[in-house]
């Protein structure tokens, strides 16, 4: 028998409708490339996205067809992702920091029709229209272009109706192992993120709440900000540049409690503060996902009464897959304690389910007992079945994703993170975590960042080469490093060479580019011992 509830479908114009009704006066800030400074509201982003969605339809685009965004964060790119997906369209956020190779791929694979694009990225464009097979039209934000194709329309009209099953965002995985691969998300899977991310045990995203993401826009929807900052109501503040001291600057004048960035993001704000005492008075909340936060830039932060949402998840989990939230017996805890918990990964929210397998054995699910560490699988209604255009599913038996992480979960369901499954070294038949050397490293005040990689080894197969950056003013050693460490991991974690580089390789994303090291140090000699 069927229940006599009203039916909704869970489309994504649900969410700006609300936002601009109830909350149509929350501020939209943008810091433009160029410097400028410009102030919209929910309402606006309403009105604006209904006219772009005039504008596809009267350039002939159809219901379901790509239509991408080649861009950093700003007021036309938000107006996007509800103009594009309103208008019963696929938004394609393509990220402008690929090769060549890379974006001719995704352009052609996705079949994009239009691609709307930054001034800044005009080279690009110009340099890549011979190898874009299928699009038809080329518009650009920032230089007028934009504001006149809006003009041009009006906001009489509606949103396009459909299930909640449609298609709305495609999304590229980085494609670090063959050509990137495509996570096409739903408006029902983007809208139960959305809810979930909001609650206080996530994102604590509410009314009041002044959101600064720095993550892009075109990695996985920014952590899929846009759509729950709508469906609360927050004000949103936003740099087309990622500059400690603009941000620093924002965050102070717009009194940002929310900041959204990878760990190295706010290494570089530590940076800038610690040159200028800069204080950043009204952040609340420090949301941290991408990779690991090491634990002296944790305590920082809660030493300032910040709160730290260290998550994790990946572009086919739409992002978030578990949040460190606090625990029962939070107050408890000592300092110490409480820092403990916020290295780990957290929890799941419903909606999402977690296990581990075996290394060697992938049909052996282990104990969840806080130190059996294996390969980390993910399921539930926002994590990916199979990619665009995919010959089968992503997921094996019983819809478990394989995440390529490597995990230990314990008895209270807590994640801990210690390497990707490529990444973790295999010395002597046992397994060294990569992440926690690294993080133990950039513990010593000398070090400003650090990663670890496997080198081949004639006793012991692999052994940890640790590559760091030195921090400002500083002059440690080797020796020095190597002796902090001998009370922070096992012995034989220590790692067997120490090279000082300038500075680390980063994806587009921020994160430390194990793969590019990995080729920088191709043929390092370890001596035997």
């Amino acid at each position: 028998m069927l229940g006599e509830m009203q039916d909704w479908e869970l489309r994504l114009s649900k969410l700006i409708d609300h936002a601009a009704r109830e909350h149509g006066t929350r501020e939209i800030v943008s810091h433009w490339a160029d410097g400028s400074e410009t102030r919209s509201n929910w309402a606006g982003v309403r009105s604006d996205a209904l006219k772009m969605g005039a504008a596809l339809r009267r350039m002939g685009i159809a219901r379901g067809e790509r239509v991408a965004t080649l861009a950093m964060n700003h007021l036309h790119h938000l107006t996007s992702f509800f103009g594009i997906t309103g208008a019963g369209m696929v938004l394609h956020t393509i990220n402008p920091r690929l090769f060549d190779d890379q974006l001719e791929f995704i352009a052609n694979h996705a079949e994009d029709k239009v691609l709307f694009y930054d001034a800044a990225f005009a080279g690009i464009v110009e340099r890549m229209k011979p190898r874009f097979r299928t699009i038809e039209h080329y518009v650009c934000y920032d230089n007028g272009e934009f504001d006149a194709l809006l003009a041009a329309e009006n906001d009489a009209g509606g949103w396009a109706e459909g299930d909640e099953h449609e298609s709305c965002h495609l999304c590229y995985t980085s494609g670090t192992t063959g050509n990137p691969k495509g996570v096409l998300y739903t408006h029902r899977s983007s809208m139960l993120h959305a809810l979930a991310s909001i609650q206080p045990a996530l994102l604590a995203i509410e009314p009041k709440s002044a959101m600064l993401p720095v993550v892009p826009l075109f990695h996985a929807a920014a952590w899929g900000l846009p759509w729950s900052c709508a469906a609360s109501g927050a004000k949103m503040v936003y740099s087309a540049v990622n500059d400690p001291v603009v941000i620093c600057q924002m965050m102070q004048r717009e009194r940002v409690t929310h900041l959204a960035g990878v760990p190295t993001v706010w290494l570089g704000m530590f940076r800038h503060m610690d040159e200028t005492g800069e204080d950043l008075p009204h952040l609340e909340r420090a949301i941290v996902g991408g990779a690991a936060m090491p634990r002296v830039m944790i305590e920082r932060l809660m030493k300032r009464g910040v709160h730290v949402c260290h998550a994790w998840g990946m572009t086919e989990t739409s992002p978030i897959g578990t949040c460190g939230a606090d625990t029962a017996d939070w107050d408890d805890l000592t300092f110490d304690q409480k820092v403990d918990a916020k290295v780990l990964q957290g929890r799941v929210p419903f909606g999402v389910e977690l296990r581990c397998v075996d290394l060697d054995d992938p049909a052996r699910e282990l104990p969840r007992d806080g130190k059996t560490a294996g390969a980390l699988q993910v399921r539930g209604p926002w994590v990916v079945k199979r990619y665009f255009k995919g010959e089968k599913d992503a997921v094996g038996e019983g819809q478990w994703f394989d995440t390529g992480d490597v995990g230990i979960i314990h008895p209270d369901g807590t994640l801990q993170l210690t390497d990707r499954t490529k990444d973790v070294i295999k010395s002597g038949g046992e397994w060294i975590s990569s992440v926690e050397l690294e993080n133990a490293a950039v513990g010593h005040p000398g070090i400003a960042e650090a990663a670890a990689i496997g080198i081949p080894h004639p006793k012991w197969d692999e052994r940890p080469l640790l590559v760091a950056v030195r921090a400002n003013g500083s002059n440690v050693t080797a020796e020095e490093v190597t002796d902090y460490l001998r009370d922070k991991v096992a012995k034989w974690w220590l790692p067997d060479a120490i090279e000082f580089v300038d500075e680390l390789p980063h994806q587009a994303t921020g994160k430390i580019s194990k793969l590019r090291l990995r080729e920088q140090f191709r043929g390092y000699e370890l001596s035997e011992r």
